[in-house]
């Protein structure tokens, strides 16, 4: 089967209702990572990247079931934002930062040594400490 651009925008054509969904999801999604970035970087802690190591949260230890199911929620989330934000590279939205932002929700090895090498970059962390100084909150310290 030849793919090409004719035949694609004629299966779209025939099919009207996918190409509403995918605008649909994606200004939702582009929405959802606005205002998602924003709340999130508003609630980490001052001196969340000051440790060489992530402290393991409470719930790791004391109830384990409830950490599984915010493990696999917070996943699922990341997927879908990652998935999101790929569609969003074609389509109308905020492709490249809704990956990250699903990136930053997937758990992976090495994470927090990626994430505080990225903080720490003088304009990214102005950015950061800009968006939570515009909600009232203290600067991160790396």
């Amino acid at each position: 089967m030849e793919l090409s651009l004719a035949s694609l925008v004629e299966w779209f054509k025939e099919h009207p209702e996918i190409l509403a969904w995918l605008g649909g999801s994606s200004v939702f999604i582009f929405c959802f990572s606005i205002l998602g970035v924003s709340y999130l970087v508003s609630i980490i802690p001052e001196d969340y990247f000051l440790p060489s190591k992530r402290t393991p949260t409470l719930w790791k230890s004391k109830v384990p079931i409830l950490r599984l199911a915010v493990l696999v929620i917070k996943n699922i989330i990341g997927i879908l934002l990652v998935m999101g934000g790929i569609m969003m590279l074609v389509l109308p939205g905020q492709g490249l930062l809704t990956i990250v932002t699903g990136f930053l929700f997937l758990d992976y090895p090495g994470k927090f040594i990626i994430e505080r090498r990225i903080v720490s970059y003088p304009a990214i962390l102005a950015a950061l400490n800009w968006i939570r100084k515009r909600n009232n909150k203290p600067s991160l310290k790396v």
